[in-house]
């Protein structure tokens, strides 16, 4: 199962995130299917893929928690 979540990316105590679509499951090498964009939590600048974000959550995959909230801020989901 997939599910849309955040990646995080940078150094301790400056993390970036990139939104990706990864499996579900909790194994070692969390292979990402796809990159959807990135989130900066310190400026809240992002930079997301619309179309694409739109094509999965039709496609009903799985979005994590924080996930939605920024897309829903962002007017991505309902």
């Amino acid at each position: 199962m997939l599910t849309i979540r955040f990646q995080p990316v940078g150094r301790k105590h400056s993390k970036m995130y990139r939104v990706v679509v990864a499996e579900k499951t909790r194994s070692v090498s969390k292979k990402v299917k796809e990159n959807l964009g990135w989130y900066n939590p310190h400026t809240k600048e992002s930079k997301l893929n619309e179309d694409r974000i739109k094509f999965f959550v039709e496609n009903n995959v799985e979005i994590s928690e924080s996930a939605f909230s920024l897309f829903k801020k962002q007017g991505l989901v309902k």
